[in-house]
């Protein structure tokens, strides 16, 4: 019911507010389509999003909580979405908004939170996980191919391959590459090339195509296949810019099937090149090391030892000679030595001898028995001695004697008178 209202009894503004208010949510949740145009995340747990008409200029501003952003799936500015919503009127300022409690993508924006929500999965099972993928062979003997009959993915793989190495061997497996039935023949095809011991290699190639046309090969099941399978597998699907979950479940990514063919084979030009390196590399070395041989023999060879066979004898010969010819100095030097010290010694002795004491004039006197005679008071006048001299001996009779302790001694008296020959 309208509300009553005159210059003279105007409405109070909280009323008209509340009125709008109340006209406004009476319209309850509705589901709407529309783009998203701007995403403003919020620390808390209310977001906003700005949502406009695809075909109109008309947008509104959206509250939503973060369960039901989250439950969305990967969301990005440009997606269409449909929503549940109700329409709310802000009584301080009146402004209208929208509270969303369910959203989720539209369109190609479906499969891609779809596809989103798959590889989540996927990746907590490890199935992305690179520690895991397994390593190329360098030359594989047989090259497993699945790739669509007559199709241009094909033609790129064999034609590359061939071109980088003339002598690959292939086994093809033709299937359906897009439609519902494209990722049981896929997997079917994968399962024959894996069972096949002289299968080296798997390629899986398609050309590009829309989101719609790749979705066989993010299918779950082929991916459980691909990394369940003994042998290493290449995914060489659409164009740089797709990557459908088989990408990141096979043991190497390759851009395109052409870039598959560069990665599975070497390239025989460049191997042949580089063998010619290596070939010449192990000619030069060959060569120096024969040489330092030669050079090390010719050494060996110039030495006198081998020059002359009684070079060893001849060096000791002279290392003895040597040796002996030390010794012999060795025994003069000493000898001289000790004479030069007995020559002393003598000269000592000779020098403290009687006899070097008589040649000065000195007698010694013996008496009959032969005893020195030492004292005046050993003899008696009458008494025979012997004296001995530096050049004979004498045979004298004691005339007198004079004790030199009497005070009228004639000690120093003439010598002569008191000795008669």
């Amino acid at each position: 019911m309208a509300m009553t209202s005159s210059p003279e009894q105007p409405q109070p503004l909280r009323a008209v507010v509340q009125a709008v208010k109340g006209w406004v949510e009476r319209l309850g949740w509705i589901w709407v389509e529309g783009q998203v145009i701007q995403i403003k995340r919020r620390a808390g747990q209310l977001h906003f999003l700005t949502l406009r008409d695809r075909h109109a200029e008309v947008s509104v501003t959206v509250t939503v909580t973060t369960a039901v952003l989250d439950a969305a799936g990967p969301l990005t500015e440009g997606a269409t979405v449909v929503c549940e919503l109700r329409p709310n009127v802000f009584a301080k300022s009146g402004s209208l908004s929208f509270v969303c409690q369910d959203l989720r993508p539209a369109g190609e924006g479906r499969l891609l939170a779809q596809l989103e929500q798959r590889k989540r999965s996927l990746q907590q099972e490890g199935l992305f996980d690179r520690t895991l993928k397994k390593r190329l062979p360098f030359l594989p003997r047989r090259i497993g191919l699945v790739a669509g009959r007559d199709s241009d993915a094909e033609r790129d793989v064999i034609e590359n391959v061939r071109r980088r190495w003339p002598a690959a061997v292939f086994e093809v497996r033709h299937c359906l590459v897009q439609g519902p039935r494209a990722a049981e023949q896929v997997m079917e095809a994968v399962h024959a090339l894996d069972r096949m011991p002289e299968v080296d290699v798997i390629v899986v190639a398609r050309g590009g195509g829309a989101l719609e046309d790749l979705l066989p090969f993010s299918d779950e099941g082929l991916a459980r296949t691909v990394f369940a399978a003994r042998t290493p597998v290449v995914s060489a699907i659409g164009h740089e810019s797709d990557t459908p979950i088989l990408d990141l479940v096979a043991d190497v990514r390759a851009s395109t099937p052409t870039d598959a063919a560069r990665r599975i084979v070497p390239d025989v030009r460049e191997e042949s090149a580089g063998l010619a390196q290596i070939h010449d590399r192990l000619e030069r070395a060959i060569i120096s090391l024969v040489s330092t041989e030669l050079r090390q023999l010719t050494h060996l060879r110039s030495r006198p030892a081998l020059t002359n066979p009684l070079y060893g004898f001849d060096l000791r010969h002279a290392e003895v000679t040597a040796l002996r010819d030390r010794g012999l100095r060795a025994v003069e030097q000493r000898a001289r030595a000790e004479q030069t010290r007995l020559d002393h010694a003598l000269q000592t002795i000779r020098t403290l001898s009687p006899k070097r004491t008589l040649e000065r004039g000195y007698a010694i006197l013996l008496d009959g028995a032969g005893q020195g005679v030492t004292s005046v008071t050993e003899v008696d006048p009458g008494d025979d001695l012997q004296v001995h001299l530096a050049d004979g001996d004498l045979i004298v009779e004691v005339r007198d004697v004079d004790d030199a302790t009497r005070p009228d001694s004639d000690l120093y008296a003439d010598p002569e008178e008191g000795f008669d020959a």
